[in-house]
């Protein structure tokens, strides 16, 4: 490694609270300013490459990427939220003859070696005792893993996943259809073998959990594995409706590779597709088979607009125009399915949906109507399930029920945890998953702390959505601009207090309403009406320390 000194940039073109992507050599640096220390980065997210200089920067030194709220300590690079897979580069600055001078090697402000190992203050190599259990291989189970060993845990960590692969970026799999899990690991196996000193066992179930004496149960009692701490970290099970015709072979769910996989394939030129249900995983698949010139796309939904229940109407309404219009979808809402019957000459397949008394004719189906929290393992340990099957959790992610209150953790789709506003919510994003696992490993590392994240997603539907917040049950909606046009600006409204706020093409203003609603420090509703702009209010300058501080 041979590293430059080159000075970047003028002292005075950066503010304080200001970030500044800056040249170096043929690579790129990010400079951020928190009063009168400048700091340098790499100047990429490491989840998809965004440039981070179009993010948010907070005066205590958080910066958030406009994409997806991946978020980084400028101060050194390290992670803070997921689901930034990897921390960042941290270069040495000095301010010289009013210029910012930056040493770095070259090599690592290419875009290409824009990541770095996060520093694993313990790798659990050569472990010994029972150590932590973790059901279930998803986003929650990596970043927990990640979290633990970056936090000191020294102990062994054993996953146990239904699934054969490797922790995954499952969001790719209804954003674009990609069936090789080697394309969307996080780590391969090696990487969590020597440097995690973790031990992944793939293609096993946890059918039973004996809490009082710290044991789980695998595939129905073929083995037993006994652990100090448990992770459950199990997901959720894709609902079948309750209709005739809902097991024929060509009605997928969706929810793992192999759904993938079947899609694809049966996704060719000049078939009929059917959709039911008109939320997010079931609009992100319409959009990653339009292009494949399918004889038919039909939608079926239950509301009057897709997302309704979560975009409100206005949102839902532009959103399906430009399905309708780009894309060719048939919307059928306000609608509910009758059956699904099978094709005249082969009564396995099926080959139309009934819908307020009409068949819709279709080569293939795909259900896209929930999940199902994955605990029917939990029955008789003890472990109180909800009538959904969710577990709660108390502000540590700790369950709340059973004979262990204090070594059990539910993460991601199966708990219901404490939210800021007192209410308690399960919530169904890949990327609370992730940052419950983060928390939770700071937890068993012996660094315990609240879990506070606000709820972030996005949603390929032809151009990128971004929400943050929590918007069940709002009561009012403001929007700015035309979601018909697809960019637009919306503010949820709920007890006189905006809660959550979507946008597109608007970055970065969902990850900074992302950080006003984390910090209590968003605008109200009347403000926002009256052309408020979240964008101009100061959370980077260092005068605001003290309110965006910890």
């Amino acid at each position: 490694m041979s590293t430059k000194t080159i000075a970047v940039l003028d002292e005075n073109e950066l503010k304080d609270g200001q970030m500044k992507e800056v040249a170096f050599e043929e690579g790129k640096v990010l400079l951020s300013r928190l009063g009168d220390q400048v700091h340098a980065t790499s100047a990429f997210c490491t989840h998809y490459g965004a440039p981070l200089a179009k993010g948010v920067l907070t005066a205590n030194g958080r910066i958030v990427c406009a994409w997806h709220g991946a978020c980084f300590n400028v101060c050194n690079g390290d992670i803070e939220d997921a689901p930034a897979p990897m921390a960042i580069h941290s270069f040495k600055t000095q301010i010289k003859d009013g210029k910012i001078h930056v040493t770095a090697d070259p090599a690592n402000t290419l875009k290409k070696n824009m990541s770095r190992q996060a520093t694993l203050r313990a790798t659990g190599v050569n472990s010994t005792g029972k150590g932590v259990v973790i059901v279930g291989g998803g986003s929650g189970t990596f970043h927990a893993v990640e979290s633990m060993r970056e936090n000191g845990y020294p102990g062994p960590i054993t996953i146990l996943s239904k699934e054969t692969y490797n922790p995954i970026d499952r969001t790719r799999l209804s954003k674009a259809l990609v069936t090789d899990p080697a394309k969307l690991e996080w780590r391969t196996a090696a990487d969590l073998k020597i440097k995690y000193g973790t031990n992944i066992r793939l293609g096993v179930e946890v059918t039973a959990v004996d809490i009082e004496n710290k044991v789980v149960t695998l595939d129905s009692g073929k083995e037993t594995l006994p652990y100090d701490k448990l992770i459950l970290a199990s997901g959720g099970t894709p609902r079948r409706l309750p209709i005739e015709g809902a097991q024929l072979e060509n009605v997928f769910t969706f929810r793992g590779v192999e759904d993938a996989k079947k899609v694809d394939a049966a996704a060719k030129e000049g078939k009929r597709v059917v959709v039911i249900g008109s939320s997010f995983i079931s609009m992100e698949i319409v959009v990653a088979i339009a292009q494949r010139k399918l004889a038919s796309i039909d939608v079926i939904g239950m509301e009057e607009f897709p997302f309704e229940s979560v975009l409100g109407k206005a949102v839902g309404a532009g959103i399906k125009k430009h399905h309708e219009q780009d894309y060719g979808v048939k919307f059928h809402m306000s609608s509910k399915v009758e059956k699904i019957i099978p094709q005249e000459d082969n009564a396995n397949l099926a080959g139309g949906v009934v819908v307020n008394g009409t068949t819709i004719p279709c080569d293939f189906i795909v259900m896209g109507v929930g999940v199902a929290p994955a605990t029917e393992f939990l029955k008789g340990s003890g472990i109180e399930l909800e009538k959904d099957g969710g577990i709660r959790v108390d502000e540590y992610l700790r369950v709340k029920s059973g004979k262990d209150t204090k070594n059990v953790f539910a993460i991601g789709d199966i708990a219901i945890y404490p939210q800021q506003n007192g209410e308690e919510t399960r919530i169904e994003h890949w990327n609370v998953a992730a940052n419950h696992g983060r928390s939770v490993g700071t937890a068993i590392a012996g660094h315990p702390h609240a879990f506070v994240k606000i709820p972030i997603f996005w949603s390929a539907q032809g151009q990128q959505l971004r929400y943050c917040g929590l918007g069940a049950k709002f009561e009012d909606v403001i929007v700015k601009g035309d979601p018909g046009d697809m960019k637009f600006i919306a503010y949820y409204v709920k007890a006189g207090k905006i809660v959550a706020v979507a946008s597109m093409q608007h970055d970065p203003v969902v990850s900074k309403a992302s950080e006003l609603l984390r910090l209590g420090l968003m605008p109200s509703p009347e403000e926002v009406r009256n052309g408020k702009d979240l964008l101009s209010i100061d959370i980077s300058s260092s005068s605001t320390l003290q309110k965006v501080a910890p």
